[in-house]
């Protein structure tokens, strides 16, 4: 029992370390204030082939932490909000390997301080790469270390920048729908089943690539080179399925919280600017058929509006309703 314990302990260390080895190799969503987002962590179950995703987000804002983590109201007659509809494709190549691509599609609808605006397009994706060193057995009850064994996936995503954003033709803030750079993330994502209950836990370190700016909302400025801080996320869940009838349907309910960091950029490599930091807690619920070939979902993520829980970032409350069919 002690050799298996040991066994298992160092298996989750290598997978920990091959998870950070992949985020310090690069050099739940953002709104209108810095762009449109889509989630990285969409994997192709062990029994099939490609998963195809859709989703709509709608995001409202209300009010907003200022440097020092005090939250503050919007001026009065504010109404901000994002609309964003993600596809999102992944597919298994072999048993442990699968990509993804992930396509947000955004709209702006603002109205702050007296000035309306509107704006659509194209948001910042995500391309993203998976190996799964360890499966989940996903036992009914434990009868031995082995059953203690998680799933572990580990791997690389790129943001790729095809959003409009502040350095390029737009007027307002209000009006981006991506953050301008590319990112490299490290992704590490731990998940355990003993059925009929599920703990996952997702964490990610990212690096932002260094660009050349001219311009900013719409005016050309002296060039300079401009790096976003690294970023840190992580999301913690727990999840309990309940079997519907004799047929196998199941309805899926979760719990979640969410912390997400960026530090200050810096500008000609030296002037730091604009870190920020946000907490958020979540709900989902999920029905998948018999063959779990179909899924619909509804989720609830929502940051609590009090000092504290931010820094330097609006708060919100977003709303998902997304749909996912699995091709075997």
């Amino acid at each position: 029992m002690k050799t298996g314990k040991r066994l298992f302990y160092n298996l989750i260390c290598a997978a920990l370390v091959m998870g950070a080895a992949l985020c310090l190799a690069g050099p739940v969503y953002a709104g209108s204030c810095c762009g449109g987002g889509s989630p990285a962590n969409l994997l192709v179950p062990k029994y099939a082939r490609a998963v195809v995703d859709a989703s709509f987000d709608y995001e409202k804002y209300d009010g907003f932490w200022d440097q020092y983590g005090k939250h503050l109201p919007d001026p009065e007659g504010s109404d901000l909000r994002q609309y964003r509809l993600n596809l999102g494709v992944a597919y298994r190549f072999s048993r442990r390997f699968q990509a993804s691509l992930i396509v947000p599609y955004v709209w702006n609808k603002n109205k702050y301080s007296g000035l309306s605006s509107h704006s659509s397009g194209l948001g910042d994706s995500t391309l993203s790469l998976w190996y799964e060193p360890l499966e989940d057995a996903t036992p009914w009850r434990i009868r031995s270390w082995k059953d203690m064994v998680p799933s572990v996936n580990i791997g690389p995503s790129l943001l790729i920048p095809l959003g409009i954003s502040p350095y390029d033709d737009v007027e307002s803030s209000f009006d981006v729908c991506g953050r301008g750079f590319y990112r490299i993330d490290g992704n590490v994502l731990i998940e355990k089943t003993i059925q009929p209950w599920n703990l996952s836990l997702l964490f990610s370190y990212g690096k932002y690539i260094e660009r050349p700016v001219n311009r900013e909302y719409g005016n050309y400025v002296k060039p300079y080179d401009k790096v976003l801080g690294d970023r840190i996320s992580s999301t913690v869940s727990l999840s309990y399925a309940y079997y519907i009838g004799s047929g196998g349907d199941t309805l899926t309910g979760s719990l979640s919280y969410a912390y997400l960091r960026e530090k200050d950029g810096t500008i000609n490599g030296g002037e730091p600017f604009g870190g920020f930091k946000k907490k958020s807690v979540g709900g989902s619920i999920v029905y998948s058929s018999t063959d779990s070939d179909w899924s619909f979902r509804g989720a609830w993520s929502h940051t609590i509006k009090k000092d504290g829980w931010g820094e330097n970032f609006p708060s919100t409350d977003i709303f998902t309703l997304g749909v996912r069919y699995v091709l075997r």
